[in-house]
């Protein structure tokens, strides 16, 4: 009876964010308190329902839970169809926990525009809980793409430098290019099955051509938002450029769009181009994490060493993704929440020294653990985080898409796990440089270390961080049955 309660509430949580919108729109502009308000209040109840959702999801189902189908185009055998199981859950409460935590963020640094700026963010967290809840292909799609919109205004409009327009653009047309080419392939699916229902889809068999023409489609859309390489260029001038909030839920959310694409649909709509893809895929994920970790290393800018970690972390994602097995795959989801802690960490560390001193430039910092000693130590934490030290979230994703890549190529592995030390090296000179040495008064004269609202924003991804690294059985726990069957749709 319980159960049943609950069944719409995923529908529920969806409506939020635009019952928030309506509210922000009719409350005057010059209202900041109440528009702030309004906004914290209808960001947050949409975590509170997801990790209801939670603790009544059943892990042992092994299918798609809270299931709401309403009627669109029953003309065209295309209707709305909602539901999680133990992938999207976790990515759903990612994505309600940050949203609060971006617009906290933001309560004293916004001032221009604000009521526009919490309706971009409702927005975004409209069309993100919707891309992790549909059921139908070609829903998935229009909210996939809706996502660019307000992502493209937040940078375009309340960046923090004069290129955010550029950055703006290189976000929207370098993520577009690959969608377009994936919208291609979702019609032929439409004209070839008769419907873009997803568990209709998964009972369909294409030819060895069609699987490796559609993959090839999707995967060039979902290759550009992890990004993997050659269309990584449009991330650090996102991130360089965008507000500290635009940054969080970039490298927190958005990145993760690619990845959960090809674990829901790439993968078991066309498991048997993916094989033969697996080379190419792994040659693409090697290259980018050696070549952005020395990247990273030799950056000046506070943002685009982060930015260039963020790259490296996900290819490395990608290789667990593609080693088709249960450690390899639970890994790969595990360090996907984890890299959305401790990289949203990062940029709010980022944020917190530019609102201060207004730059990001690492040679102007230094010495700030005699003055800032609870951010520098928050910092040390995710730096630890950041470099998979035990006891953390990182470990124990990062341990099993190793431990997962090496059941298929030991030498994937060797080279994967180079990413590790260099991500060692980068991690420690960018925190030695900060936290040590002598004090550049001529650069920064006053200090103030973080107040009660930042350290708010920062408690949810500390407790977070450390939850998933000592107890990751509560998480792996609701992941296996639906990843098992996942494994069985690819081989079987």
């Amino acid at each position: 009876m319980f159960y049943r309660m609950f069944e719409s509430l995923l529908v529920n949580i969806a409506m939020l964010p635009l019952l928030g919108i309506l509210l922000l729109i009719l409350t005057p502009h010059k209202n900041f308190k109440m528009l702030k308000l309004i906004a914290l209040n209808f960001s947050s109840l949409p975590l509170i329902g997801s990790l209801v959702l939670w603790f009544f999801f059943k892990d042992f189902l092994g299918q798609f839970q809270f299931v709401t189908k309403l009627y669109w185009f029953s003309s065209l055998n295309i209707n709305v169809a909602l539901g999680i199981d133990g992938i999207s859950l976790f990515f759903l409460i990612l994505t309600t926990l940050l949203i609060p935590i971006c617009i906290l963020l933001s309560w004293g640094s916004v001032k221009k525009d604000l009521k526009e700026y919490l309706i971009a963010f409702l927005f975004l967290e409209f069309f993100l809980i919707l891309v992790f809840g549909i059921l139908d292909l070609l829903l998935f799609y229009i909210f996939f793409e809706s996502v660019l919109i307000p992502m493209f205004l937040i940078i375009g409009i309340w960046g923090s430098r004069e290129r955010k327009i550029l950055a703006s653009y290189y976000f929207f047309l370098y993520t577009l290019f690959g969608s377009v080419i994936m919208l291609l392939a979702i019609v032929y699916i439409y004209y070839q099955v008769g419907t873009t229902d997803y568990e209709m889809l998964l009972t369909f068999s294409f030819s060895e051509f069609e699987q490796k023409f559609l993959w090839f489609a999707f995967f060039l859309a979902f290759a550009g938002k992890v990004p993997m390489l050659p269309v990584h260029l449009w991330l650090p001038e996102a991130h360089v450029e965008a507000p500290t909030a635009g940054s969080v839920i970039l490298a927190g959310v958005l990145l993760k769009l690619g990845t959960y694409g090809l674990i829901r649909y790439s993968i078991p709509l066309f498991p048997n181009a993916s094989f033969f893809f697996t080379p190419f895929v792994y040659t693409l994920s090697v290259i980018g994490i050696i070549y952005t970790s020395f990247t990273a290393i030799r950056q000046s800018d506070f943002k685009r060493i982060i930015a260039y970690t963020s790259i490296a972390h996900m290819n490395l994602v990608i290789i667990g993704i593609f080693s088709f097995n249960m450690i390899g795959l639970e890994g790969a989801i595990f360090q996907s929440l984890s890299h959305g802690f401790v990289a949203s960490a990062l940029f709010l560390v980022i944020g917190i020294v530019y609102d201060r001193y207004h730059t990001r430039i690492v040679k102007y910092y230094s010495g700030l653990a005699s003055v800032m000693p609870l951010y520098i130590l928050i910092f040390v934490f995710f730096t630890m985080a950041n470099i998979s030290f035990p006891g953390t979230s990182s470990f124990v994703g990062e341990f099993l898409i190793l431990t997962g890549s090496f059941k298929c190529s030991t030498s994937v592995t060797f080279l994967g796990a180079t990413g590790v030390i260099l991500g060692g090296a980068y991690s420690l000179w960018l925190l030695n440089r900060i936290a040590f040495g002598n004090m550049k008064i001529q650069y920064c004269e006053k200090f103030l270390d973080i107040n009660k609202r930042e350290f708010m924003c920062f408690l949810p991804l500390i407790l977070g961080t450390l939850f998933l690294g000592i107890c990751p059985n509560i998480v792996l726990s609701s992941l296996k049955s639906n990843v098992n069957y996942l494994i069985e749709v690819i081989y079987f």
